[in-house]
């Protein structure tokens, strides 16, 4: 097979969404935007349905048509773009909620679905989604008399504990949301773990899921393996890869694995990477190219057959702290070319 595997233990990522819905002991929904972070929607989805799961969240309606097929007509989807021109019809077929983000998707969604269910995002200083203060007041007599089924907002520096960011949003939110009767969320994966003053009504756990940080407690979900092509000899001075940017210090023996930056291994892990073998370390040289990688092999007793990039030795955010970035980028990242395997 030429193309690297990528083993997804759904098993996993059910055992972190119960063990965040333990932390937060309130209703935990979890959040399958972006191809559930890349490892896949419809399975992921139902996965967590089978487990219990009865809410989720999308970031637009086209996602909530694909995880409503998956899951059926029972769970809730609400939808975190809101409504957009052009959505109500998907809104209204596939049963989903929108979680309106201003004053004209309020009037959208209030003429266009009168009855519909949505719910109110608010913003609380991170300036991306939601109503801001005056917004909200302008409107809020209107829209609490439809009855919204969530208000919500977002912390903007929930991974960081100690952030001033996080107390001075809780307490925006509680004034722009106290004594209206309406359930609430604030918290993502890293509100969760800031304690209970941040989990109000539901939290919408998302990257701790899938096994990253801030949920250092997280099981393991992804396994990638990536098949070796070729074998060579260098000689002391020989150089490899794209721009002769590695040259030998040694006899060497290189490998070419398969998998490259159109795989979402991205070109920045260039000379700073490594795979493993077992628990045997094997540098990456050279340039990262589109569909492959050359990695140093000369230390094996002998040639592999496959080299691991993510796995026991090396989680999402080990390998995305070499890249320079996070662990949702490199999940989201994890091209379709790969043979995807799926544990329960």
């Amino acid at each position: 097979m030429g193309t690297g595997r990528l083993s997804i233990d759904l098993s996993a990522i059910v055992s972190n969404w119960k063990a965040l819905a333990s932390l937060a002991r309130v209703d935990a929904a979890p959040v399958v935007k972006a191809d559930a972070y890349g490892l896949g929607i419809g399975p992921v989805g139902r996965a967590l349905a089978n487990a219990g799961a009865r809410r989720f969240f999308v970031a637009y309606a086209e996602e909530g048509f694909t995880l409503r097929r998956a899951v059926g007509p029972g769970p809730e989807i609400m939808v975190l773009s809101g409504h957009m021109a052009g959505d109500a019809r998907a809104l209204a077929e596939c049963g989903l909620t929108p979680m309106v983000n201003s004053v004209e998707q309020l009037t959208r969604h209030l003429e266009s679905l009168p009855g519909h269910p949505f719910g109110i995002q608010l913003d609380t200083g991170m300036n991306r989604l939601g109503m801001e203060w005056a917004e909200w007041a302008a409107v809020a007599e209107i829209a609490l008399s439809q009855n919204p089924v969530l208000l919500m907002s977002h912390l903007a520096c929930a991974d960081e504990p100690d952030h001033p960011m996080n107390p001075y949003q809780l307490d925006l939110f509680q004034q722009m949301t106290d004594g209206l009767n309406v359930p609430r969320s604030l918290s993502a994966t890293g509100g969760i773990l800031l304690g209970p003053d941040y989990h109000f009504d539901l939290v919408r756990p998302g990257i701790g899921l899938y096994g990253g940080l801030p949920f250092e407690h997280a099981q393991p979900v992804v396994t990638l393996d990536l098949p070796v092509i070729q074998v060579r000899d260098l000689q002391e001075g020989e150089v490899a890869g794209y721009g002769n940017t590695w040259q030998a210090q040694r006899p060497s023996r290189l490998a070419t694995v398969s998998a490259g930056y159109a795989d979402g291994l991205l070109r920045s892990l260039s000379h700073r990477v490594t795979l493993w073998h077992g628990d045997t370390p094997c540098p990456a040289v050279g340039r990262v190219s589109m569909d492959l990688i050359i990695v140093d092999v000369t230390d094996l007793p002998e040639d592999p057959e496959a080299l691991t990039v993510i796995g026991p030795n090396q989680s999402i955010d080990q390998l995305a702290e070499a890249a320079g970035t996070i662990g949702y980028e490199v999940l989201t990242s994890l091209g379709s070319r790969y043979a995807r395997s799926l544990r329960e």
